[in-house]
């Protein structure tokens, strides 16, 4: 439980602002899409803390062949209702500049067509470029550390979002080789928080790689 509570505790603190940004390279690109792609839960934390649900989330590598960065679709799940995924992206990392990464975020048209194609990959053959939709303003722009995680965040108040009589959205996040903190909330047009958690950040544990 101390380690959980700590987590968050350096979640609040590193997100409240950038530490001097640290040159990135094609390499650190390359080391974060790989340390993203994979199964990840929230089995410790939830059992720690019943304000957080068991969640599942799995990013799978797809379109190798593209040049332009790497690409991962994305599923997240309730555990015990993990053949019914509540979001399904796709993640498009690339290198913007000398010091930032962004992680590009699409919606899919037609996402029940690809649920659970992290582990069955003829589901992922036929998705194209063109059944993604933009959206606009929820990329997350990522900056490495000196310890070697990636840090980032969404635009402030660009993300639009409806849901639960939100008006937009905020993300952030903190990647390391061993889990990834996310912290997901909708605001309302007062900057009232309506959705996501409360006191921290989810803590994904690392489960295993995806190739």
């Amino acid at each position: 439980m101390y380690k959980i509570m700590l987590t968050f505790f350096c979640l609040n603190i590193v997100l409240s602002g950038f530490s001097q940004a640290l040159p990135i390279k094609a390499k650190d690109v390359k080391k974060l899409a790989g340390i993203m792609a994979g199964e990840f839960s929230s089995e410790a934390q939830a059992k720690a803390d019943s304000a957080y649900f068991h969640i599942r989330l799995c990013m799978k590598p797809i379109w190798k062949k593209k040049k332009d960065g790497y690409w991962l679709y994305v599923e997240q799940a309730v555990a015990e209702s993990a053949a019914a995924p509540y979001r399904q992206r796709v993640y498009h990392l690339y290198q913007q500049d000398e010091t930032t990464v962004v992680s590009k975020v699409y919606e899919i048209k037609d996402p029940a067509r690809y649920a659970g194609g992290w582990k069955d990959a003829t589901k992922l053959a036929t998705l194209t470029f063109e059944e993604l939709i933009d959206r606009q303003g929820c990329s997350i722009y990522l900056r490495k550390n000196a310890d070697g995680t990636f840090q980032g965040a969404t635009p402030e108040k660009e993300c639009l979002s409806s849901l639960r009589g939100a008006k937009y959205a905020t993300s952030e996040v903190v990647i390391s080789p061993d889990q990834l903190l996310s912290w997901d909330r909708g605001w309302d047009a007062n900057d009232k928080q309506v959705w996501g958690a409360v006191k921290g950040g989810y803590v994904f544990r690392k489960l295993g790689k995806l190739k």
